[in-house]
């Protein structure tokens, strides 16, 4: 089956340029291709955007163990939907991907389950360091060195060192300071009691608890040359401390650090408490910044339903977490209409940077060789997001109501539509993603 798309704007590696793209059901053949070309398939583009497919790592699916919550056909029907042709998903499941077995299954239920291409992380505790040194299937190693549920947190220096340096994959983390937090929900007890107000999530969770933590693992990190990821980052300061990276240290911002603000709390309430919290707009407007000098290399989601009515709880019972991959490029579109990002930088930020982060074999560009994932965007496309339209099991969105710029028009994951017009082809397939343990990530 091979596919021809015609004036097209393709956000290439070095330009947007109007031209033909000619790919299969493995690979793009060609990104100059004759307007003669022979095709089964030819699709006018008219102009609309063509960019490779989003690449999310930061996703959780919450299979196996919960889920009511969501699981894989559902999360990656979300996927689909918004543009995001491959996720990498993390260990917090139950029981946790912390051994290889667990690892084994979770990729077995996804080649039968997921509608686009996987990777799962596996995950850290505090004695599962020979299962991690024997992984191979998997972008890296996830490590909770805040607070976190189950046995997924490692504070122990001692243990995290040896993570550090007897492992061979790279690392990710949740970077929040364990005894500041403690510290907090001791001090607004009382607060908490009588005012059950989410907003105080900010306070417990707060910036010194991320800023002393991501100083500490970057450290660490340093002193031990190991490569590592920061999740999530939320301060203005965590931005000056990833800055002297020397060659080891990436970082991502994700959509709800980028969309909302302390501000939101009155509107919104539980429905934004997440981890890290939301903080100030000052530190939202340095994430963007940050994205487009390049300090920050990655967008992601941290994509984490929970039901309605559990998000609806009364503060502290109510869950951390929001869910988003299905809108995060259309928000991402919408910056873009308003003047505040640029569609290369998104390539770059969700697609590019992503897959070379993690060592993704033939993934993130529109180039000769590359699979054949790729998204036709309507920057001009203009509707509401609403609960009723999410895919994800958990069915709301922060964003109900909010009138949206620039949606996916058309999806192809290894150049098969799993999205086309409003609509999902639930039959569809994806694959799991090769990592290239040879290549050097990000920094060379």
């Amino acid at each position: 089956m091979r596919t021809l798309i015609k004036n097209a704007i393709c956000v290439l590696e070095n330009e947007n340029l109007k031209t033909h793209i000619l790919f299969d059901e493995s690979k793009i053949l060609t990104c100059d291709a004759a307007t003669s070309t022979k095709a089964d398939q030819t699709i006018e583009a008219n102009g609309f955007h063509l960019i490779p497919g989003i690449i999310d790592d930061q996703v959780h699916f919450r299979e196996p163990g919960l889920t009511h919550k969501e699981d894989l056909f559902s999360g990656s029907s979300s996927c689909a939907k918004g543009g995001v042709t491959t996720y990498l998903e993390m260990p917090n499941t139950i029981p946790s991907t912390t051994t290889n077995f667990a690892l084994l299954e979770k990729l077995k239920i996804a080649s039968k389950k997921s509608l686009v291409n996987y990777g799962f992380f596996m995950g850290a505790t505090n004695d599962n360091l020979e299962e991690l040194k024997k992984s191979e299937r998997t972008p890296g190693i996830k490590i909770f060195f805040g607070s976190s549920t189950g046995d997924l947190l490692v504070e122990d220096m001692q243990i995290l060192e040896r993570i550090f340096t007897e492992t061979s994959l790279p690392v990710t983390g949740h970077c929040e300071e364990e005894s500041i937090i403690n510290k907090n929900l001791k001090i607004f007890e009382k607060e908490i009691k009588e005012n059950k107000d989410p907003a105080i999530h900010s306070k417990i969770r707060d910036r010194a608890a991320a800023i002393f933590c991501t100083k500490k693992i970057t450290n660490l990190a340093k002193k031990t040359n190991k490569k590592i990821h920061i999740l999530h980052l939320s301060t203005k300061e965590e931005i000056e401390i990833i800055k002297d990276h020397q060659g080891l240290i990436t970082a991502e911002a994700c959509i709800p650090h980028l969309m909302f603000t302390e501000k939101d709390y009155p509107r919104l309430k539980t429905l934004i408490q997440t981890n890290p919290s939301i903080k100030k707009g000052s530190d939202r407007k340095a994430l963007f910044e940050a994205l487009q000098d390049g300090s920050i290399q990655v967008i992601a989601t941290d994509h984490a339903p929970h039901l309605l009515e559990e998000k609806n709880k009364p503060y502290p019972d109510s869950p951390s977490g929001i869910p988003s991959i299905e809108n995060s490029l259309p928000l991402m579109l919408n910056e873009v209409n308003k003047g505040n990002f640029c569609l290369s930088a998104i390539v770059e930020k969700m697609s590019k940077n992503p897959a070379k982060v993690w060592n993704i074999l033939n993934k993130g560009k529109i180039k000769k060789g590359y699979d054949s994932d790729l998204v036709l965007i309507d920057l001009n496309k203009e509707k509401k997001i609403k609960n009723s339209d999410q895919e994800t099991k958990s069915g709301w969105s922060p964003w109900d109501g909010q009138k949206i710029m620039g949606w996916p028009e058309t999806v192809w994951v290894h150049g098969r539509k799993v999205f086309s017009k409003d609509k999902i082809d639930y039959s569809m397939k994806g694959k799991e993603v090769s990592f290239n343990k040879d290549l050097k990530g990000f920094w060379g």
